[in-house]
């Protein structure tokens, strides 16, 4: 479902992490094509700037700006949210896309397990802090990209988040996953009432740099996604239909999949687990929501 009508977010400000490449860089296109103004963040200088240039090259040199932050570390998210609150005074939809998965443990700057830090951290940190700039767009959008992935573990293993008991780079990024649809459905309770809408997404089995850690595997997971895989391109449609489609004003709280919503989880629908895996999460952040 391409969207083609270009004036649909024309005026609209949109930021979309990890959008440099890939499914990212797709939706921040798509986005501009629309209308709006996109901000890229990316945690290379060389990837971001490229993308600015061409997003801007096809539609205007005021199309896209670019930021750069590694968002596993927690300083830089918040200087990067510091950076765009004193650069806009809104925001209108926000596409939490950056993740990973790391073949080996490794720990972020903050000395938490990379996958973890990267994938849902980010998401529930950027988010706090860029949500009064999102208030003041409001009506505004909050996509946060997760997967199907997120349908492989019961719960989120609170006893060892770290998996340093027993490293496994799948289990990890399907946990990391689940905490993203745990925590778009617990922002959606609590931001109940308001004109911000939230909303997670699975992208489909797209072609990516992010199969690139799988090992010995790795050659025969990249021929399944060259054979089965979507395109970048039809990847990022999902992300862009939630952040411009009249069709779901106002929908907040679900998980979409091919521009539909779909059913996500048993255990993405447990409360007690998104309370206390947001708890944990401002814990880790240092960071409380004012919601």
């Amino acid at each position: 479902m391409e969207t083609t009508n270009t004036q649909l977010l024309a005026g609209k400000i949109c930021l979309v992490t990890g959008a440099s490449r890939g499914i990212g860089y797709e939706t921040a296109a798509g986005l501009a094509r629309l209308g709006a103004h996109v901000i890229i963040v990316s945690q290379s200088h060389e990837r971001a700037m490229d993308a600015q240039q061409r997003i801007n090259a096809e539609l205007g040199k005021d199309a896209a700006r670019y930021y750069v932050a590694d968002l596993s570390v927690q300083a830089q998210v918040n200087q990067l949210a510091q950076d765009i609150t004193h650069d806009y005074n809104r925001l209108d939809v926000l596409v939490n896309n950056v993740g990973g998965w790391f073949r080996k443990y490794n720990e972020s700057a903050d000395g938490i397990e990379m996958t973890f830090a990267l994938n849902h951290l980010s998401y529930f940190l950027l988010t706090g802090r860029l949500l009064p700039l999102l208030q003041q767009g409001s009506p505004a959008r909050i996509i946060n990209v997760s997967s199907d992935a997120h349908r492989q573990p019961k719960g989120i293993r609170f006893d060892d988040i770290h998996f340093k008991q027993q490293y496994r780079v799948f289990s990890a990024y399907a946990q990391s996953k689940l905490a993203n649809v745990l925590f778009t459905y617990e922002l959606a309770r609590r931001l109940e009432g308001t004109d911000l809408t939230v909303n997670a997404i699975h992208p489909g089995f797209v072609k990516s740099q992010l199969y690139r850690h799988f090992g010995l595997m790795t050659p025969l997971v990249n021929l399944l996604a060259d054979l089965f895989g979507k395109n970048a391109v039809e990847g990022a449609q999902t992300s862009i239909y939630l952040a411009s489609s009249p069709e779901v004003a106002g929908i907040t709280g679900k998980y979409f999949s091919d521009c539909e919503p779909q059913d996500s989880s048993p255990a993405s629908y447990d409360i007690s687990q998104a309370k206390q895996l947001w708890e944990l999460s401002e814990e880790m952040t240092g960071f409380t929501y004012s919601i």
